[in-house]
């Protein structure tokens, strides 16, 4: 089984962006994101209704990442330090040394490359700082600019779940993509 340790908080550099712990500064950074409905468009969650329930939400995954059971990082340009996204192992299978990749930035900072920045270095930390066997996305079928990034570096399609999701008084379709270690 895996045994993580994200003490003391690992802090990721590209060329232009910082991923970094999330902190109660980032509140209104992080509401703007979570209460984006474009950003939130495939996410299929509720939209953030207040800047208290992110501050709520901060905590939560910082408890996540104490406890050793999610790391979720805030993107920032280096030269802005201003939250304009993030990228997370959400959900970590221990026992399976599996994690699941998420991600999502602010729409006016779509189409820049900056996920694709981002994904090689975060691959790497999962495959060689926490072990992982293997990690997984789960995409609303409807995203294709998320299927392309992930198909980009080399996730393949493992399951296609026929109206999985329960969101908003809907069922909605989950695709399942995910790479190898190897």
């Amino acid at each position: 089984m895996l045994a993580l340790n994200f003490k003391p908080f690992p802090i990721i550099e590209t060329n232009r962006l910082v991923l970094r712990e999330i902190t109660k500064k980032d509140a209104e950074n992080f509401y703007r994101l979570r209460s984006n409905k474009e950003a939130m468009r495939f996410i299929d969650k509720p939209l953030a209704e207040s800047i208290d329930e992110i501050k709520s939400f901060i905590k939560y995954i910082d408890k996540k990442r104490k406890d050793n059971d999610a790391i979720s990082w805030g993107i920032s340009l280096k030269d802005g330090g201003e939250l304009i996204g993030t990228i997370s192992f959400h959900s970590i299978e221990k026992e399976n040394y599996r994690a699941e990749l998420g991600y999502m930035l602010l729409p006016e900072y779509w189409h820049k490359g900056l996920i694709s920045e981002a994904i090689p270095k975060v691959l790497n930390f999962g495959f060689n700082d926490m072990k992982l066997h293997s990690i997984a996305a789960n995409i609303n079928p409807n995203h294709e600019v998320s299927r392309k990034v992930l198909e980009k570096f080399k996730f393949k399609k493992e399951a296609y779940f026929k109206e999985n999701h329960y969101f908003d008084g809907k069922f909605y379709d989950t695709e399942i993509y995910s790479l190898l270690k190897h």
